[in-house]
C-alpha cells in the first residue's frame, strides 16, 4: 500500500502543493516531553524549494512548540491528507530549523512565497525542512471534506501589530519564549521585520 520516494517531484509535488492544509509534528528529546501536532494553512504559506527541501511561514500564535523542538533536536514530520479526490496521505520525515527574521538567509527564503503577504500575519520565522524519508499511504480512512476558503481572522488579528507590539504580545504569552517543557522557544526581542 505505501510507497517510499527518493524526492519530492512530479505527481507527489503536485499533490502536496494542491493541499490547503497540512500538519506538523515535533517532540522534545525527553521521553516525558510534550508531543506537538499543529495544523497549517493560509494559501501561499508553503513552498517546495527543491526535490528534498520544503519550507513554510511560521506566523504569530500563542505558543512556539515547533520552534522549540526544532531548536533542540531538529526532528519534524509534515503530513498532507487528500480530503477530495483519490485517497492519499503523504508524510515527509526530516530535519528542520527555524530561520529567524535576522538570519541572512531569511530574505531569499521569503522570495519563495510570492502568493501571500506575510506582513499582516506577524511572521516570526520560516521553517526550513530537509526531507530524510518521503512516504505515502492509502488514506482510505480519511473522510471527504470540502475546502471553502481560508479564514481571514489571523490576518485581521495580527495586522494591528507592529514589531514592538508583537514583541509585547509574545512576551505576554507563557509558551513563546519558552516551550511547555521549558525549552528555548522564539528568541526575543523579536528582530525587526524585513517585509
Amino acid at each position: 500500500m505505501g510507497k517510499t520516494y527518493e524526492r519530492i517531484d512530479g505527481r507527489l509535488r503536485t499533490f502536496i502543493e494542491a493541499q490547503p492544509l497540512f500538519f506538523t509534528a515535533t517532540a522534545p528529546l525527553s521521553g516525558d516531553g510534550t508531543v506537538n501536532l499543529s495544523p497549517k494553512g493560509l494559501k501561499g504559506s508553503f513552498a517546495v524549494l527543491d526535490e528534498l527541501t520544503v519550507a513554510y511561514l511560521d506566523f504569530a500564535g500563542s505558543n512556539a512548540e515547533t520552534v522549540a523542538h526544532l531548536r533542540e533536536n531538529g526532528r519534524i514530520t509534515l503530513m498532507w491528507c487528500a480530503f477530495q479526490g483519490p485517497p492519499n496521505i503523504v508524510r515527509v520525515h526530516g530535519r528542520g530549523e527555524p530561520v529567524f527574521r535576522d538570519d541572512p538567509r531569511f530574505k531569499e527564503l521569503l522570495s519563495h512565497f510570492p502568493d501571500i503577504d506575510p506582513a499582516p500575519h506577524g511572521l516570526r520565522a520560516i521553517i526550513l525542512v530537509r526531507a530524510e524519508l518521503i512516504r505515502d499511504t492509502c488514506g482510505y480512512g480519511v473522510p471527504f471534506m470540502t475546502y471553502d476558503e481560508d479564514r481571514d481572522l489571523h490576518g485581521r488579528r495580527f495586522a494591528r501589530e507592529d514589531d514592538a507590539s508583537l514583541d509585547s504580545y509574545f512576551r505576554s504569552k507563557p509558551h513563546i519564549e519558552t516551550s511547555l517543557d521549558g525549552l528555548p522557544g522564539l528568541p526575543l526581542p523579536l528582530p525587526p521585520s524585513t517585509v
